[in-house]
């Protein structure tokens, strides 16, 4: 099942997206089903799969205006240097990581699926990076790694895009490169993850319709369900919480000159099984 946030006019909701259109189920359950989020949190998914198998749709897609399907009430938890060329690209002799690399991300920093993403006035070396992301549908503490993939509730793809030459602003912290705002984008969809299986995900990224990075999911230093526990380890996951999973070698920053993005240029994320997220690069006004 794919479920989506959208506007239509003045008005915002969430939905089930197929072949046949958008079933508006806002219009069905009210403030209960404002957006994905509070969907979940209900307890309201088996209703929506009830309506998804009878009602007759509502909308067709291109009368929508889609929206990040995360949202603002939620925590966003990025994970750094997750594939191994990904490790090799710093060539700083390092050996691979024994833990995760962790920041944070702000859901302003995040353009809606087809919006423009934004190059700030501050700098010129905005970056993309293309990712898995997760949505925790279950929450917990200390969550065993063979119990992990039970709290996830759906996937979807991301763009963490990256002003480059801000992540370095003080000794440790990356976060003023990574919260830029707009600088990224989710979506366009969660595809709940009984639809999405267990094999291994393949996520591309093209820039201009060039392939600049393309990995699998079980070619992670640190696997799905081992950043699920090491995550639930210090702190309590709860519903509704996303995990952008790290990027694969390629980013715009590691090219050979780095390329960095420009207004004009269209980033697409495709993730295997998940979906397609576009967005075209503009400069801040």
């Amino acid at each position: 099942m794919k479920l989506i946030n959208f506007q239509i006019g003045q008005r915002k909701s969430c939905g089930v997206l197929d072949c046949g259109g958008v079933l508006d189920l806002g219009a069905r359950l009210g403030d209960r089903a404002a957006d994905v989020l509070s969907l979940l949190r209900a307890g309201l998914i088996g209703q929506a799969r009830e309506w998804a198998q009878s009602a007759c749709r509502d909308y067709s897609p291109a009368e929508l205006r889609l929206i990040n399907p995360a949202g603002r009430c939620t925590r966003y938890f990025c994970i750094g240097v997750n594939y191994p060329d990904r490790n090799e690209e710093y060539q700083d002799g390092s050996e691979r990581p024994k833990y995760p690399s962790l920041f944070m991300r702000s859901h302003t920093s995040f353009s809606a699926p087809g919006e423009p993403i934004v190059r700030p006035r501050e700098s010129e070396q905005l970056d993309y990076e293309g990712e898995i992301a997760l949505l925790i549908g279950r929450g917990g503490r200390r969550i065993a790694q063979s119990d992990a993939l039970d709290h996830v509730f759906g996937y979807a793809c991301a763009n963490e895009g990256t002003v480059r030459d801000w992540l370095r602003h003080s000794k440790f912290n990356v976060t003023q490169g990574k919260n830029f705002d707009r600088s990224g984008s989710l979506g366009p969809h969660i595809v709940t993850a009984d639809e999405v299986g267990s094999d291994p995900l393949r996520v591309t990224t093209r820039v201009n319709g060039e392939i600049r990075q393309d990995d699998t999911s079980d070619r992670m230093i640190f696997p799905i369900p081992y950043l699920i526990g090491y995550l639930s380890r210090f702190c309590t996951l709860e519903c509704g919480d996303v995990i952008l999973t790290g990027t694969p070698s390629g980013a715009g920053a590691r090219l050979h000159p780095p390329r960095w993005l420009v207004p004009g240029d269209r980033v697409e994320i495709e993730v295997s099984r998940v979906g397609l997220l576009s967005n075209e690069v503009i400069d801040e006004l």
